[in-house]
């Protein structure tokens, strides 16, 4: 028997006891649960470090760990929480233990919150918590209910706004100066907001018949796509303005790169297919979450040669 073969027989028997043990699907679901938010809370915490760099303040990586801890915590309870639109959006979730999920998440919280706290920005790590929760689940108090879910571009409104201060916010605490952190806020809530958007296309599925009137849902995909490449195009030239004048860091590589990344993922992964490849999805995966992480790499490798 060939190693082809044998490898196609071995993969096939892998599917079968996923497919028909329940316990080994289980497990492979909480783990995917428990696993799912660590890129995105590793370049969130990275996304805190390049704040750093654009506002001229030192870079605590004490606090970048405790931001990527709290993002971590945030979308991971989101995600255990559930929600309508995920039985179609996030199968790969179904059967798994949410109860860890929700041990995790608190776990870490804790963890990050109270580094944050020693740093003296612990409001900042409820923000995010306390958005998503009213997002999600929303609170009712009598005939007294609130509920962020549902209107057209909300979702991506209050990532862009609540992701966009907890950057700033960390990374500022420390920073004289109200607009440079204003002109921060501005870039990482305008691409937070993006990027979600993108995210969205991939969903258009499971949100239209959760009845949510995201942009790509409510909008079409062509006009969708022209209102983020106008917003892309005016918040780098925003930042591109206040570098050049000092405002902010002279840093045009992170300007330089993040304005062609923008510019790629906005023409390649504003569609609506509902197939996407292995490759296509890993590609996305970088370009969007991976963004952040091929800046510091990049600015890495440039220092390091520069010196």
């Amino acid at each position: 028997m060939s190693f082809n073969v044998f490898f196609g027989s071995f993969e096939r028997f892998l599917r079968y006891r996923r497919k028909n043990d329940p316990e080994i699907g289980e497990k492979n679901a909480t783990l995917e649960l428990l696993k799912s938010s660590i890129l995105v809370a590793f370049s969130g915490a990275l996304r805190i470090h390049i704040a750093f760099l654009l506002l001229q303040v030192h870079s605590s990586i004490f606090t970048c760990v405790a931001g990527g801890l709290v993002i971590y915590s945030v979308y991971t309870l989101d995600r255990a929480l559930g929600s309508e639109e995920d039985i179609v959006n996030r199968k790969e979730l179904s059967g798994s233990r949410k109860e860890i999920g929700f041990a995790a998440s608190m776990i870490t919280f804790v963890i990050g919150s109270y580094v944050l706290a020693k740093e003296g920005v612990i409001a900042l790590a409820f923000l995010p918590l306390v958005t998503g929760l009213l997002y999600s689940k929303g609170i009712k108090i009598g005939k007294f209910a609130l509920k962020l879910k549902g209107g057209l571009g909300v979702k991506n409104i209050i990532v862009g706004l609540t992701w966009g201060a907890f950057i700033s916010g960390l990374a500022g605490s420390t920073c004289r100066s109200v607009l440079p952190i204003v002109l921060v806020f501005t870039f990482f809530g305008v691409k937070l907001f993006i990027n979600s958007t993108i995210y969205d296309f991939k969903d258009v599925k499971g949100d239209t018949l959760a009845g949510l009137k995201t942009l790509p849902v409510s909008l079409g995909e062509q006009n969708t796509r022209n209102f983020l490449l106008g917003l892309h195009l005016l918040s780098h030239l925003i930042l591109g303005i206040a570098l050049i004048n000092g405002i902010i860091a002279f840093e045009p590589l992170i300007v330089l790169y993040s304005f062609i990344c923008g510019l790629i993922c906005i023409k390649n992964y504003t569609k609506t297919d509902d197939m996407e490849t292995t490759f296509h999805k890993l590609e996305r995966t970088i370009l969007v979450d991976g963004e952040s992480t091929s800046i510091v790499g990049l600015k890495t490798i440039v220092s390091t040669f520069l010196v």
